[in-house]
């Protein structure tokens, strides 16, 4: 990781837990990988949830939410957010490669935030109708909260494979 477009190098501590949270999105794809469209659309779980509105959650509400809208202010992101659980829901017209692929834009569009934020940043952004007062402050806390959301939610992705075809990401034995 060299310098980025605004001419800055990010600390050892930034590159590092963006190591950790490549590490997360790696694992959300490969998982994934393989399966056809109409099981990533398939409901495993009585939540009714499937696997690709899953990683449309991770781009919009994850990826897209805390590091283009939080950290950096984006007024345009911020201005087209959605509210509640829309993040979860694919249209049924939209390609599962279309949805994946947003996935991998966003992460990279974080990467340049990520890449161009001191650690210690103030956030640019705060939704207090979403979580209140501030919890999290600068880009480390958003960075933790993002790698153990996007953790969280590739062990969701784990399970789901499994009982879509018996496929497991990581066998210990």
């Amino acid at each position: 990781m060299n310098e980025d477009a605004s001419g800055t190098t990010p600390s050892s501590e930034v590159r590092a837990l963006l190591r950790v949270l490549d590490g997360q999105r790696r694992h959300v794809l490969g998982i994934l990988d393989g399966l056809d469209p109409k099981d990533l659309r398939r409901p495993v779980l009585p939540s009714g949830w499937h696997c690709l509105g899953l990683v449309q959650h991770l781009a919009l509400d994850v990826e897209r939410f805390w590091f283009r809208a939080v950290v950096a202010g984006n007024e345009e992101v911020i201005h087209d957010l959605t509210s509640g659980d829309e993040a979860w829901k694919v249209a049924p017209e939209v390609p599962a490669v279309d949805v994946l692929d947003r996935y991998r834009r966003e992460a990279e569009r974080a990467d340049a935030v990520i890449t161009a934020t001191p650690a210690d940043a103030a956030l640019a952004w705060w939704p207090p109708d979403l979580f209140g007062e501030p919890h999290l402050h600068t880009l480390r806390d958003i960075l933790l909260h993002v790698i153990t959301e996007t953790a969280c939610h590739a062990g969701h992705l784990d399970a789901a494979r499994e009982m879509i075809d018996g496929r497991r990401w990581l066998v210990l034995t």
